[in-house]
């Protein structure tokens, strides 16, 4: 499965910075607002040292990471959800979106123009929330008049979807996004076709100068504090040095730039493992002389929808999947004699993949 974030936030917050510094493609960065006109997609590998490991034990004739897909969307302003600015675009590019990363500027500058005058992430947060908000606000109303006659007529699960859809009207209308709503699954059925895009999950990325990369500042701190209401997570990172870090092809090179800075790995890295976590993605490989490839699937996935990610006929003929361990992998070396040694286990069709599972599937279709 593709995982895509939306990179989404006011004009000259350092969208266009980030992206650039993270992708092979190229957006114009420039210092005035709507620089990005079209959304602009890059793909990005998902690092993980596990497929290092497999390579040295399988040597394999190529080697596949899973990738993540990052759409650069254009920013927007004030009244977006009316469709000024570039707001439509923007509107209906972030529907298109697994996640939304929230590029907040926590930075001073007087060379980089601010498009309210001042730094202020609180309030650049609210700007964004308030047009996704009063968007999915209209998104909600014209639902419920299209149901209103149907519930008036008695029909139950016309009255059971207003029941929801009033539960979230009722949020919207009160400065709050569609994801903090209490939902239960019949009132995320009731608005699976609106896509609704304050339900969407959202991690927030503080761009700092690289003065406050490790301590952090007043803004970022402002920024936790009204972020730690809807219990979202906050990045920190400075789009300027991760363009530095982009620019390093030896991996050693790279280590001890990011070690004059005293962090571990790049804020790309950081970003990733957030985004999986945010929307609960796991790894599973598969591991044969002709590739290592790894797999994205949700948490909790059993074994014949994990297999429908490679071929939809993986899962619709599974019969068995045999499952090894890399712990185990890394002790015994070869599949052979993890075999010999009971270390492949055959698991059916309720089996709950773990992250890191080495699989191999049988199917007959």
């Amino acid at each position: 499965m593709g995982l895509k974030c939306g990179i989404v936030g006011l004009p000259n917050v350092g969208k266009s910075t980030l992206f650039n510094a993270i992708s092979s493609a190229k957006a114009e960065a420039a210092n005035f607002p709507f620089c990005t006109i079209e959304p602009n997609v890059g793909v990005v590998t998902v690092p993980d040292n596990r497929l290092q490991v497999l390579e040295s034990l399988v040597n394999p004739q190529k080697v596949v990471p899973t990738v993540i897909e990052f759409v650069d969307i254009a920013g927007l302003v004030k009244g977006a959800s009316r469709g000024e600015g570039l707001g439509n675009k923007f509107l209906a590019n972030i529907r298109e979106v697994d996640a939304i990363i929230h590029v907040i500027r926590c930075f001073e500058d007087p060379n980089v123009v601010h498009v309210a005058g001042s730094v202020d992430p609180v309030f650049d947060k609210e700007v964004i929330d308030t047009e996704l908000q009063l968007k999915d606000l209209e998104s909600v109303d014209k639902k419920i008049l299209r149901l209103e006659k149907v519930a008036k007529s008695g029909d139950a699960k016309a009255r059971k979807a207003m029941e929801s859809l009033q539960k979230f009207r009722e949020a919207l209308k009160a400065g709050q996004n569609a994801r903090a709503v209490d939902a239960d699954e019949d009132d995320l059925e009731a608005i699976r076709d609106i896509h609704l895009l304050t339900i969407k999950p959202v991690l927030y990325v503080a761009n700092v100068d690289e003065e406050s990369i490790q301590t952090g500042n007043k803004h970022v701190d402002q920024l936790k504090m009204e972020v730690g209401k809807e219990h979202a997570e906050v990045i920190m990172l400075c789009a300027a040095l991760e363009a530095q870090i982009a620019e390093f092809d030896d991996e050693e090179e790279k280590q001890m730039f990011l070690g004059e800075y005293g962090l571990e790995e790049s804020g790309l890295n950081r970003l990733i493992g957030a985004a999986y976590k945010l929307l609960n993605l796991i790894t599973y490989f598969t591991a044969g002389v002709q590739e290592v490839r790894a797999w994205t699937i949700r948490k909790g996935w059993k074994a014949p929808a994990a297999a429908g990610v490679i071929h939809t006929d993986f899962e619709k003929g599974f019969i068995k999947a045999e499952v090894i361990k890399l712990k185990d992998y890394e002790q015994f070396k070869t599949e052979a004699i993890c075999r010999e040694n009971g270390k492949i286990a055959v698991e059916g069709k309720e089996y709950v993949v773990c992250d890191g599972d080495i699989m191999h599937f049988r199917f007959n279709v």
